[in-house]
């Protein structure tokens, strides 16, 4: 299931022809950084099935991002509906993002994004998405600022899903993005 693309992407639920990349982001150091754990291939067989069927049955999630060029899957951008509780209003859409190191640094990551900013606002009829990082995380926090995305130091909260084991992790930056802002910069 394609779910939008770019002039160089395509964002679509994830292959079985996938899982290798699927494993190698999820247990790379690097490109894990933010996160308290990496995951065994196992772990992330498991998680790569709840992941295609989310998209599946309601066509949010993370999907994969694909090259056109050479059809090879790169990584995942999409939409999650946020779980957070510290998260206003309830329900606003989270946009994400995370790619295999080889592919940093190419804007991959941001065109991605645009093209779910525009799925969300123009065919899911949101009026605002958020993105969340580790404080510190500034890769991720600078996509955010490229995709037009404002600071909201008000929202920032201890993730609730980090365990007190790692406590440099719990803190989370919020960013906001209004659908009128949003139409009025693009």
């Amino acid at each position: 299931m394609k779910l939008t693309e770019t002039e160089r992407l395509v964002i679509r639920n994830w292959e079985d022809r996938d899982r290798d990349l699927f494993h190698e982001i999820n247990a790379d150091e690097t490109v894990m950084a933010f996160f308290p754990m990496r995951r065994t291939r196992a772990e992330s067989d498991e998680m790569f099935h709840t992941v295609r069927k989310v998209i599946a049955d309601n066509g949010y999630g993370f999907p994969a991002v694909e090259l056109k060029g050479t059809g090879d899957v790169i990584g995942f951008t999409g939409l999650n509906k946020s779980y957070s509780a510290d998260i206003s209003p309830k329900g606003t859409p989270e946009i994400g993002w995370r790619m295999a190191t080889r592919y940093w640094g190419k804007g991959y990551a941001t065109e991605a994004a645009r093209a779910m900013i525009a799925l969300a606002f123009e065919e899911r009829g949101h009026d605002q998405l958020v993105s969340f990082a580790v404080a510190g995380n500034d890769r991720s926090t600078a996509v955010m600022e490229r995709l037009g995305m404002r600071r909201d130091p008000e929202g920032d909260f201890d993730h609730p899903s980090i365990p007190d084991s790692h406590p440099h992790l719990k803190r989370h930056v919020l960013y906001r993005l209004l659908k009128a802002e949003w139409q009025r910069d693009s």
